[in-house]
């Protein structure tokens, strides 16, 4: 697999959880254009995995609607 940046990473608005608590352990995520990004909370500039909508929603549910595309 090759890393390729995503042009919409660098304006994203990342969040967590509110359940996450503070130990710092938590995944992030963000939504840019037709993609869910997820990222580790400890490492804001390492990988990003990029998830389709569709993925993402057999995983967590439903997309925010901001992902739809």
């Amino acid at each position: 697999m090759t890393p390729t940046a995503h042009p919409a990473l660098a304006t994203a608005r990342w969040r967590k959880s509110s359940h996450s608590g503070d130990e710092g352990a938590c995944v992030e995520m963000a939504v840019v254009p037709g993609t869910v990004a997820v990222r580790d909370s400890k490492d804001p500039d390492g990988p990003v995995l990029l998830f389709p909508p569709t993925v993402w929603t057999a995983f967590a549910g439903a997309p925010p609607a901001s992902a739809r595309a």
